[in-house]
């Protein structure tokens, strides 16, 4: 187990923490409702000990299957869309309960690509973190799917997290997957493969490891969560990968009982 991970997590003030599609669907495709109120606990022990933080939830398209009981297998955008703006009220919904469970209220925020690259909205999206995060609200962050299109897609909620972490000039990025972390094969495939603790060179990371295929929920995999860490490690923000179907990850983290690969932040004077 890490100590290294340990220090990082206890040092950070400020928290994204990004939970994947696979972590919030069970096996059947339906919501899973138990991590989701267990998780809204571990972010209030974390916000008792001075920390805030900030969600990016993956699973409106979970959802929205989840809730209506069809359209599963149409690929065409716009029953995803559909999908999307049903699936989008009832996890918020969820994570409304889960948090009011620990006394939290919560605040949505949905993007597009747009929202980063305009300079009056990324101003209002950083003072609007800003202040839900002061004023002890947590901010619950997902892409706007029911109105993006490809051009404006963000893409995948690892770059998503990655741009909600510089601009709120966050401490520490999380990634919760369903691995625990990155190795230098596919444990799924290779139940011997090795993981990597720390990246220093993400360079150096792609020429050592096989990088797989999308799973089965999400829109990402290993690639998407490399291009976060590119992102933010350049800010000075470390990135943080690990499993979020494991109980308790958050708190096991904290105490050194939990695995993961943490990308190291490089000089966080660069690029001013």
């Amino acid at each position: 187990m890490s100590k290294e991970i340990s220090n990082t997590l206890n040092k950070a003030r400020k928290i994204v923490i990004k939970i994947g599609s696979n972590t919030l669907a069970k096996s059947d495709g339906t919501q899973n409702i138990e991590f989701m109120q267990n998780f809204a606990r571990q972010c209030k022990s974390l916000i008792d000990i001075g920390k805030q933080v900030a969600i990016v939830s993956s699973g409106a398209q979970v959802c929205g299957v989840s809730t209506t009981k069809k359209w599963a297998r149409k690929k065409d955008v716009y029953f995803r869309q559909a999908l999307c703006a049903i699936g989008q009220v009832e996890l918020m919904s969820q994570w409304r309960k889960a948090f009011a469970m620990q006394n939290l209220h919560i605040g949505q925020l949905l993007f597009t690509r747009d929202d980063f690259e305009n300079d009056h909205r990324s101003l209002n999206i950083r003072n609007t973190l800003f202040t839900l995060a002061d004023e002890g609200i947590v901010p619950i962050i997902n892409e706007n799917d029911s109105v993006s299109f490809e051009e404006d897609s963000i893409g995948d909620n690892d770059n998503l997290s990655a741009l909600t972490a510089i601009l709120w000039s966050a401490d520490l990025l999380i990634l919760l997957s369903d691995v625990d972390g990155v190795y230098f094969e596919n444990p799924k495939e290779n139940p011997n493969a090795q993981l990597i603790e720390t990246v220093s060179d993400i360079g150096k990371l792609r020429t050592s490891i096989k990088i797989g295929e999308t799973n089965s929920f999400g829109t990402g995999g290993i690639e998407t969560k490399i291009q976060a860490a590119e992102k933010t490690t350049v800010y000075g923000i470390p990135l943080l990968l690990t499993n979020g179907s494991k109980q308790n990850i958050i708190e096991d983290l904290l105490k050194e009982n939990a695995e993961g690969t943490l990308f190291l932040a490089n000089d966080p004077s660069f690029p001013g």
